[in-house]
């Protein structure tokens, strides 16, 4: 597999997987993430940050799959070698 099909391929997995368990769904269930008026500023600031953490440590992993696996994440299209740096080592 190319890079760029491994690129393409994590990407496209990424918004179906991850951004529709994780995102879609919980929107369509929850009433479109309606945070109350009442909510403490520094609680909607550590959120935000866990969130930005968690963002970055999904798209390091998707990445590695594509950089140096050379393939994706998703089962129909796995990686060509083992993928053994980054957090996962």
């Amino acid at each position: 597999m190319t890079r760029m099909r491994a690129i393409a391929g994590s990407a496209l997995f990424l918004i179906v997987a991850p951004g529709v368990v994780a995102g879609l769904i919980p929107w369509l269930l929850t009433g479109r993430y309606a945070v109350p008026v009442t909510l403490h500023l520094a609680l909607r600031g550590s959120s935000f940050v866990v969130i930005l953490a968690a963002l970055a440590f999904l798209l390091n992993a998707f990445a590695r799959f594509a950089l140096d696996g050379g393939g994706t994440p998703a089962p129909i299209a796995p990686t060509e070698r083992l993928v053994v740096t980054g957090p996962y080592r």
